[in-house]
């Protein structure tokens, strides 16, 4: 079983790492390296780069690409860098990348592989006008999305898009799987999903991550099985209290009942058994899945 943790904890647990064992550089090589290995890179390439540590991981595989020989295009969406955003940017210009600034009206149109390094797990919130209709032209574009960590505007915490994000045919999870990529609206913008270890020291075990033959014991001992919409009717006194926290909600209706649940959200289901909380998914793929479809 795999791990599957709250945004704080991937957070604090990055910090950690930072300060005692790993660099923050060397990590966002690792999370470039990561995508690298898991998407065949063909044609003519775009990354489109925010302005915190996602971005960062974008300049470091622009990097890792044009050693390769490639010759990907980077798209800022900002004047502003991460101080290791930066570092792996100025290695980009020192070796030749091309690049431009990114907004609504940027023609995607040539890009056979789009990567998304927008916005990462840190987002929060509603997204800004500008930003909205930026995804939106990314999701119109008939290009293979590749999302970095997570898709841009999707929450970490709950998958919650404030209002869209972007629509990926792969998303690359950096250190650890995070809920939200799990619930709400994220089955409905992550085409594929899988998670690349980029040696982060775990601080708290939380949640976990089972294949679909693991589930199947689940389903069974008067268990309730019932679709996310169908639950927030017929459970949930809150329906938007439920939509943002949806795990504090059914754990506290699987202890007041006594009741195994297993929500279903198009394609990925979360299973709450009093103790545990766990996660299955049909969004998750293995390398030799993804080659096989691109």
């Amino acid at each position: 079983m795999e791990n599957v943790i709250t945004v704080k904890n991937m957070r604090e647990s990055d910090e950690f790492t930072i300060n005692t064992a790993v660099s923050g550089q060397e990590l966002m090589k690792r999370a470039a390296q990561g995508v690298f290995d898991n998407v065949l890179w063909k044609g003519s390439i775009a990354i489109i780069c925010g302005s915190g540590n996602n971005g960062g991981d974008g300049f470091a595989l622009a990097e890792i690409l044009i050693d390769k020989g490639f010759s990907p295009v980077v798209l800022r969406v900002s004047e502003k860098l991460s101080a290791d955003g930066a570092y792996y940017y100025k290695r980009c210009v020192k070796k030749g990348v091309r690049e431009a600034f990114c907004d609504e009206y940027t023609d995607l149109s040539e890009y056979d592989i789009i990567v998304d390094c927008i916005l990462g797990t840190g987002f929060s919130g509603t997204l800004k006008e500008d930003m909205t209709a930026l995804i939106e032209l990314v999701n119109r574009s008939s290009a293979y999305v590749v999302s970095v960590d997570i898709n841009s505007g999707l929450s970490g915490k709950n998958g919650i898009a404030s209002p869209v994000a972007v629509r990926s045919d792969l998303t690359v999870s950096i250190g650890y799987y995070k809920t939200g990529m799990f619930l709400n609206d994220a089955g409905s913008y992550i085409g594929s999903l899988l998670n690349v270890d980029i040696g982060i020291k775990l601080l708290k075990k939380q949640y976990y991550l089972i294949s679909a033959s693991e589930l199947s014991p689940f389903s069974g001992y008067g268990s309730v099985c019932i679709t996310a919409d169908e639950f927030a009717r017929r459970y949930a006194i809150d329906e938007g209290e439920f939509r943002r926290n949806p795990l504090k909600v059914v754990s506290k209706e699987s202890e007041d009942s006594k009741s195994v649940f297993i929500i279903d959200y198009n394609g990925s289901k979360m299973i709450v058994d009093q103790t545990y909380i766990y996660f299955q998914s049909d969004k998750i793929k293995t390398i030799e899945d993804i080659y096989s479809t691109f």
